[in-house]
């Protein structure tokens, strides 16, 4: 009976999504009707036998409000799980952050979640450790990309050629469904000490966001080397002094060989 209900709650709600949140309800529910089940055959069992039921009830009472006294962290576990299901904020194969662990998830009972990291990690977290959840798995993501480039580049230029670079991917028949949208260029983020950083993001089917990103910076990359624009790294310029003016020539510098210094091309000049 779970199974035809199963069926027929994944045929009206339809798509991946749905199927895997009605697997997931499908299986919690199963869960609970087996321990029904098997509650009431042995109390039948045991009136059969001729046992007496009333003191086991009574008994059964007191023992299960002294459990509920004692184990209030495992009755929250069981209603916090049930309130995860029932609000579908998570569902099997989501990739989510819980309790600071960021996985996918493998499994979900009312007991708690199993997730598995990236390095193929598992991790059993119990459900009344759960107090927000971070889904990236629902409906689209956004690939945030932020790029560092030298503050003697155009600024417009290299912009021009972050959505030159994104048209050409998204035209790609490998990446072009798992790009939803064109790339929504946010412009300057930062002024870094020896950067301009800026941002950019592509809106992209669910999980998608990472491939995205990887395959965008690998573009970008080569455009960049091709048009001679610089990727910065941290630098310090040294001047020798400076007139009244404020002018300031740069002091130029080589490294040393032997010991890796970074010493003055040519003595300067000193007064």
């Amino acid at each position: 009976m779970v199974r035809m209900v199963r069926l027929r709650v994944e045929g009206r709600l339809g798509g991946t999504d749905g199927a895997r949140r009605a697997e997931t309800l499908g299986r919690v529910v199963r869960y609970l009707i087996a321990l029904v089940i098997s509650a009431v055959a042995v109390m039948l069992v045991l009136a059969e036998v001729g046992v007496s039921l009333a003191p086991i009830l009574g008994a059964a009472g007191v023992v299960g409000l002294a459990i509920g006294f004692g184990a209030q962290s495992l009755v929250k576990d069981y209603f916090t799980g049930f309130f995860l299901l029932f609000e579908d904020q998570i569902r099997t194969g989501d990739v989510v952050k819980i309790a600071g662990i960021g996985g996918s998830v493998e499994d979900i009972t009312l007991r708690h979640v199993r997730l598995r990291d990236y390095d193929g990690n598992v991790h059993f977290i119990p459900n009344g450790m759960i107090t927000s959840v971070t889904n990236m798995s629902r409906s689209f993501a956004q690939a945030v990309v932020d790029v560092g480039v030298s503050y003697r580049e155009n600024v417009d230029e290299v912009m021009a050629l972050m959505c030159k670079v994104a048209g050409q991917l998204r035209a790609d028949p490998e990446h072009a469904g798992r790009i939803l949208a064109d790339l929504e260029m946010a412009g300057v983020e930062r002024l870094d000490d020896s950067a301009v950083v800026l941002r950019c993001r592509f809106k992209v089917a669910p999980l998608q966001q990472w491939t995205i990103r990887r395959e965008f910076l690998r573009r970008l990359k080569a455009a960049f080397d091709d048009q001679g624009i610089e990727i910065p790294f941290p630098h310090v310029t040294v001047y020798a002094g400076a007139g009244k003016d404020g002018s300031a020539p740069a002091l130029p510098l080589r490294v040393s060989g032997d010991t890796g210094a970074t010493l003055p091309a040519t003595e300067p000049s000193l007064p």
